[in-house]
């Protein structure tokens, strides 16, 4: 299991072979990519920064995957999140899960993304015609991460 913070971009076929590489019985790797949007609550955005509690991030970040690996039994997972000043479409965070099936693959990436949106601390200040905006905490975000509790 990894979790990184970093500022440097990073390569999905490089991710998915460390991954590869440290398990054998491997059936799927689900992942999600998420990107710098050039819109937002109606806004044109042209840019972002990413701000982040140190060592404090990566804490809640493995956390979030032991969790995921204990209710989905998946192999291994990787988070890699960014920080700094990124640009539209710049990619923002990778969460990759490996598991032999599938389906624990899939929903594993769901629940880590979830929850990451949620527990993580990190925030967000888009650049806008409006001016520099600090991104609140969604209602949809605190939604989807409910359904996760038992």
């Amino acid at each position: 299991m990894e979790a990184r913070v970093q500022q440097e971009d990073f390569d999905l076929g490089i991710e998915v072979a460390k991954i590869r590489g440290r398990f054998s019985g491997i059936g799927a790797i689900a992942s999600f990519v998420g990107f710098v949007r050039d819109f937002s609550e109606g806004r044109k955005v042209s840019g972002m920064m990413l701000e982040h509690y140190p060592g404090m991030a990566e804490i809640a970040l493995h956390a979030i995957l032991d969790e995921a690996r204990e209710k989905w039994g998946i192999l291994d997972a990787t988070i890699v999140h960014r920080v700094g000043r990124l640009a539209v479409s710049e990619q923002i965070v990778l969460v990759l899960a490996a598991s032999p099936h599938r389906m624990e693959a899939f929903k594993a990436v769901e629940f880590i993304i979830d929850l990451l949106k949620t527990q993580a601390p990190f925030w967000k200040k888009e650049t806008t015609t409006e001016g520099d905006q600090w991104v609140e905490a969604k209602s949809s975000d605190g939604l989807a991460a409910s359904r996760w509790v038992e």
